[in-house]
């Protein structure tokens, strides 16, 4: 179920930062930049040829070893998590995120660094809703291999916790928590990134660390350090001297909380969820989060989303007076009968209109449409849906009986069931984009006995006629 919440949000100007990339070691800019609603998230690569685009989008997850990485017609996106998370603290709905690298700079490893700079270029609302997804069951995914578990139930607002047990005595268990997104900035945002000495060891065999002067990552020492690997690490982090701390972590970094891993993580759910590309409410659990588990709930609650979404049959009371009869929609519409095809319209909002079909034997195109199994055409439904996507298109102008809606595209069209004599079609179609330039872009479903029968996404012109005497 979908709820229309707040405006969404922006920045008001752009804003720059530089640094390294912690597995790339390259240095990088990164700048944000202000976008128009309902763009999302999108991260942009103008080090490349026609500076291609990649939205935050869980389906774009390429690999999860060491970050949340996103690839798009061979162009990728590295440890895009963090970034992500700054802007899900701040409420940010729609932002261009301008790389010329392909990984954000590391910065502390942290989200704190984007999240001040986010700040500096101010939050500002835009015009269109926000659209939240109300969780209205438990959702849960669960990686066998590891025994990490995410779920996601029914709650007031977005919240989320996460459990940590590496099954090492220097961590432990943690936990931490966030009751409401506006504790993100003093409670999460400057939880950095941490590892393993094992891990290390292994990164630093393969020349793999290269943005780490280890200012960026809190390593837990879980085994023994031998001369030989400490060498390495004093290479490595170009330090005179390197020894761990009573508290089991490498003496390069003090912990800002005891619980700074398990902070972390949550901060590490929150960016990898941005990637359902949707707001959501409910309460996340997660135990033993990483961005495997972390990115494969991600796809599945967006996959439930979208279902949802499909299956949506509005609620109409047809015993209730309709908003439009057919005779209203004939002083908008330059449709007649036989070629009508909506009889009425019951709901007309700036960006969604519901209206009604009555499918009866006598239709003239049963006659010759398979006349031993009448089923309505297709492609009437498309024209039908078309017709009631006119009404809205016309709203946005003041004189709708001067104008007409010209179809000029048809996408993704897709019919789910048969439609017979004594069907009632309801048609919901909303608005992808605001009207611009009279081009006007939506989103149709057609339903039937309460399942979807026909969806797509239409573009209509909306041209001024030229009425002769």
């Amino acid at each position: 179920m979908a709820e229309m919440l707040s405006k969404q949000q922006t920045i008001k100007k752009e804003v720059s930062l530089t640094g390294v990339g912690l597995h790339t070691g390259l240095d990088v800019t990164l700048t944000f930049k202000p976008a128009p609603e309902n763009t999302g998230y999108v991260f942009k690569r103008i080090d490349l040829e026609n500076s291609p685009c990649i939205e935050a989008d869980a389906n774009y997850v390429t690999n999860t070893q060491r970050g949340t990485n996103l690839e798009k017609n061979g162009v990728s996106i590295q440890t895009s998590e963090h970034v992500l998370a700054a802007c899900v603290g701040l409420e940010i709905d729609n932002i261009i995120i301008e790389l010329n690298a392909s990984e954000p700079p590391i910065m502390d490893g942290s989200s704190k660094y984007f999240l001040e700079a986010l700040e500096e270029a101010g939050v500002v609302a835009q015009e269109a809703d926000r659209e939240e997804f109300v969780i209205n069951e438990v959702i849960s995914y669960r990686d066998e291999a590891t025994g990490s578990e995410i779920i996601v139930m029914p709650s007031d607002h977005y919240q989320v916790t996460t459990m940590v047990d590496f099954g090492t005595k220097v961590l432990g268990t943690q936990n931490a928590s966030i009751q409401n997104l506006s504790e993100f900035k003093s409670e999460i945002s400057n939880a950095r990134t941490f590892s393993f000495l094992h891990e290390i060891e292994t990164l630093l065999e393969h020349g793999l660390i290269k943005g780490g002067d280890l200012n960026n990552a809190i390593v837990y020492v879980d085994k023994e350090l031998s001369p030989e690997t400490m060498e390495k690490l004093r290479k490595a982090f170009n330090k005179d001297n390197i020894s761990v701390k009573p508290n089991g972590i490498l003496d390069n970094l003090t912990l800002h909380y005891p619980n700074e891993a398990a902070r972390h993580k949550l901060l590490d759910v929150l960016g990898d969820l941005a990637l359902i590309g949707t707001r959501i409410r409910g309460k996340v659990i997660a135990n033993k989060p990483g961005h495997f588990v972390n990115t494969e709930f991600a796809k599945k609650v967006s996959k439930y989303i979208k279902n949802e979404r499909r299956n949506n049959v509005p609620k109409v009371d047809l015993d209730q007076a309709p908003l439009m009869d057919v005779n209203d929609i004939m002083n908008i519409l330059p449709h007649r009968p036989p070629f009508l095809l909506v009889d009425k319209i019951y709901s007309l909002t700036e960006s969604c209109v519901i209206g009604v079909k009555n499918v009866t034997m006598n239709e003239p195109f049963f006659v010759g449409h398979f006349p031993g199994k009448p089923v309505m055409p297709g492609v009437l439904q498309v024209e039908a849906m078309a017709q009631t996507g006119g009404i809205l298109a016309l709203k946005s102008v003041p004189d709708p009986e001067n104008y007409l809606t010209y179809f000029m595209k048809i996408d993704n069209v897709k019919f789910k069931q048969q439609v017979v004599p004594g069907d009632t079609l309801i048609f919901k179609l909303e608005l992808l984009a605001p009207i611009r330039r009279g081009i006007c872009q939506m989103q149709g479903y057609a339903y039937v006995n309460g399942k979807l029968a026909t969806e797509a996404i239409l573009m209509a012109q909306i041209v001024k006629q030229n009425k002769t005497k």
